[in-house]
């Protein structure tokens, strides 16, 4: 079957369906607060990580197997990601491509949804005491 336009793009962000399809669904296995944070990480990359099917593939399940260890040690979330979000998911992607773009909207949406998810947002949007 030839590959469409729409597939191609779509290979190219996600990877391979079958590899993607098996990496949604160790993420939806993941704690709430653990699952959160990687959906949150994983749009920042897709908006970030121009890479090939391969590379987003391995760049989305080597951050499963992050989050899946850390859930099973019990390493919070900001044991992960450190203090800054952006520089965690900024040196996370150099594994895996070269170069990229994220605007200011999508840094500040990575920050909020991990402090939530790091339960340090008071749903106000300020840090919770």
């Amino acid at each position: 079957m030839p590959e469409t336009e729409e597939h191609g793009f779509l290979s190219k962000v996600i990877g391979p369906k079958k590899r993607w399809w098996a990496y949604r669904a160790r993420v939806k296995q993941l704690p709430d607060d653990y699952r959160t944070a990687v959906e949150a990480i994983e749009r920042y990359l897709m908006l970030f990580v121009p890479a090939d099917g391969d590379s987003a593939s391995a760049a989305f399940e080597d951050l499963a197997d992050l989050f899946e260890q850390a859930a099973a040690d019990g390493t919070p979330i900001r044991g992960v990601v450190g203090e800054d979000p952006v520089e965690f998911v900024s040196a996370f992607a150099e594994n895996y491509t070269r170069g990229g773009y994220v605007p200011d909207r999508e840094r500040e949406r990575l920050v909020k949804t991990l402090e939530r998810a790091a339960g340090e947002d008071d749903g106000k949007g300020g840090k919770a005491s």
